[in-house]
C-alpha cells in the first residue's frame, strides 16, 4: 500500500502539507469570491452611478465592454505568465494588481476614466483562474 498524505505519521513533510492544503484551498476560494464580487458590484451600483455621473445606457455598456474585452485579452496570455512566475508569485502579483485596479475606481469621475479603470481590473483579474487551477493541481495532486 502506498503511503498517502492522510496516512503519513505526524511531523513528516507529508503531514505538514496535509495541514496547509485546506488553508490554501480556503485562500483560493476567498480570492475567487472577491474576484467575482469585484466583477459584479458595478451592476449593483449601476442606478446610483448613472445618477451621480450622469451616464446613459450606452456609457454603461461601453464601460462593461471595456472590462470584458480586457478580461478576454488577459486570459489569452496570463496563464503563461503564471507558469513562468510560479503560483506563489504569480497569484500574489495578480491579486495585488487587481486590488489596486479596484481601488483605482475611486480616483476617476468620467465615463472614460471608469472604462480605463475597468480595463485594468479586467486584465488583472484574468490571472485568478489560471493561478487558482494551477494552485489546486499543485496542492491536491491525484
Amino acid at each position: 500500500m502506498n503511503p498517502t498524505l492522510s496516512s503519513s505519521p505526524p511531523g513528516t513533510v507529508a503531514s505538514v502539507v496535509g495541514k496547509y492544503r485546506w488553508t490554501i484551498c480556503s485562500l483560493v476560494f476567498f480570492a475567487t469570491t472577491i474576484n467575482y464580487l469585484d466583477r459584479a458590484v458595478i451592476s449593483l451600483l449601476k442606478p446610483t452611478l448613472e445618477k451621480v455621473f450622469d451616464w446613459n445606457a450606452g456609457d454603461y455598456a461601453n464601460i462593461e465592454i471595456a472590462f470584458k474585452l480586457a478580461y478576454s485579452i488577459g486570459m489569452v496570455g496570463v496563464g503563461r505568465i503564471i507558469d513562468k512566475l510560479g503560483t506563489k508569485l504569480g497569484y500574489a502579483l495578480s491579486t495585488v494588481l487587481w486590488s489596486l485596479s479596484a481601488m483605482g475606481h475611486a480616483l476617476v469621475s468620467s465615463t472614460l476614466g471608469f472604462g480605463i479603470a475597468r480595463s485594468f481590473l479586467g486584465i488583472t483579474e484574468a490571472g485568478n483562474f489560471p493561478a487558482a487551477i494551477k494552485t489546486t493541481a499543485e496542492w491536491f495532486p491525484q
